[in-house]
């Protein structure tokens, strides 16, 4: 393949002196993610200039004739209904370039980049009439399940639990990985059970999810998008929107059957019993409300469905959660309530491009996985983190805002 230069744009500071060497697209009804490989000899840690991990580590690639290429596998997302940001993005960074030359007809060849998920389809002409180039579609469920079985099996540190304001990284032995349920909360939610490469099942889900969230929210406040509406919904205090078990039991736990007062027993049933019009509520209170309503259900749902398989370890992904503390421990509540402490909802670090990783995986020339098995051999663990640039790292709960990178290598075709 050859490398093509990126130019140099907003939120381009790590990719300025590299070349794109491939790009993988999973376009969903709400959110539009991208992965990208940068090729860059050298990387920077603090201000000290240090050669790139597998020239340190001596790997060989003798298993292919191909050159390992050293880099970044970049994370990047939009708003689907903007998506001609993303394009603006995609042609402002020459990421189309790195796509994958392929004949289309006797004396002229068209370039391809993998892409998954609804938008694969209905964008494709789109993107064929502004860059010149077709999208080679991939299942959305095999990218999915390939990108959450790659990320928990290779990357140190992607699963974490996080209840009562504390987050703990989760190890993942992975000789002991499968089965798991797997819960995409996108626009809807899918539950996934996996268990192994290429051996999944798609077994419930729910069409109250992110797009439920995003579609109420915008209607009842107005935001005008996800992250406004996000934080719109830390601020508040859905107490003053829900019911509660000590709204009924005049401030009393229904003990008996392990209620506390606190416990929400019809979400926005408080605006039911006062004489009350929508905008006498806080946007804020509607908004935390609605988040917690779809968390809870999203919770209960999934740890039912784990039940129901014999399933002991309960994976979300997907853009809905965002890092978000009250979301995840929301969820978190709910599957410790219902399974009585016996089951945790774990999360994932990248759980927003598990399709787009999986989109990208597919590509099998680049052997991503490989080299990063044999990285883990070769470096200690502790090494295999994500190496991210400080001027682009999140908050540490706060949401994965697409800036992020992996340091890591692949082969070039």
């Amino acid at each position: 393949m050859d490398p093509r230069r990126a130019e140099t744009g907003k939120n381009s500071d790590q990719i300025q002196s590299g070349h794109v060497y491939h790009l993988a697209l999973d376009i969903g009804g709400s959110l539009a993610k991208l992965v990208y490989f940068t090729k860059n000899d050298e990387h920077i840690v603090g201000n000290e200039k240090k050669k790139s991990p597998l020239k340190a580590s001596g790997i060989s690639n003798s298993s292919r004739n191909s050159p390992v290429l050293n880099g970044r596998l970049n994370f990047k997302k939009f708003e689907t209904s903007k998506i001609n940001d993303c394009l603006e993005f995609i042609n402002s960074m020459k990421l189309h370039l790195g796509g994958c030359q392929q004949p289309e007809s006797p004396g002229s060849q068209t370039i391809t980049i993998k892409a998954t998920g609804g938008g694969a389809y209905k964008y494709a002409d789109l993107f064929k009439e502004k860059f010149g180039i077709s999208l080679d579609k991939e299942d959305e469920m095999d990218c999915l399940v390939a990108g959450a079985n790659f990320l928990l099996e290779t990357i140190h540190q992607e699963a974490f639990t996080y209840m009562g304001n504390q987050k703990q990284f989760v190890w993942i032995d992975k000789n002991d990985l499968y089965p798991y349920l797997l819960v995409n909360i996108g626009s809807g939610v899918g539950m996934i059970k996996v268990e192994g490469d290429g051996k999944f099942e798609r077994v419930s889900g729910t069409s109250i999810g992110g797009g439920t969230f995003w579609g109420l929210g915008k209607l009842l406040t107005k935001c005008k998008s996800f992250d406004e509406l996000l934080d719109l919904s830390y601020r508040g205090n859905n107490r003053a929107v829900d019911m509660l078990v000590g709204d009924i039991y005049g401030g009393m736990d229904y003990s008996k059957i392990g209620l506390s007062s606190t416990t929400i027993a019809s979400s926005f049933g408080r605006a039911i019993s006062e004489n009350k019009e929508r905008d006498d509520y806080k946007p804020e209170d509607i908004a935390r409300s609605l988040l917690r309503m779809i968390s809870n259900n999203i919770g209960q749902i999934s740890y039912l469905t784990a039940l129901r398989f014999g399933l002991k370890r309960i994976f979300f992904g997907g853009f809905f959660i965002r890092r978000h503390p009250f979301t995840m421990d929301t969820l978190s509540v709910a599957v410790n309530f219902w399974s009585k402490g016996e089951a945790k909802a774990m999360f994932l670090q990248h759980e927003g491009f598990l399709g787009a990783v999986g989109a990208f995986m597919s590509s099998d020339k680049h052997g991503l996985k490989e080299l990063l098995a044999n990285q883990k051999v070769e470096r200690p663990p502790s090494k295999l983190s994500f190496s991210l640039d400080q001027t682009q790292v999140p908050q540490q709960d706060g949401e994965l805002n697409g800036d992020e990178s992996i340091e890591c290598s692949v082969y070039g075709a």
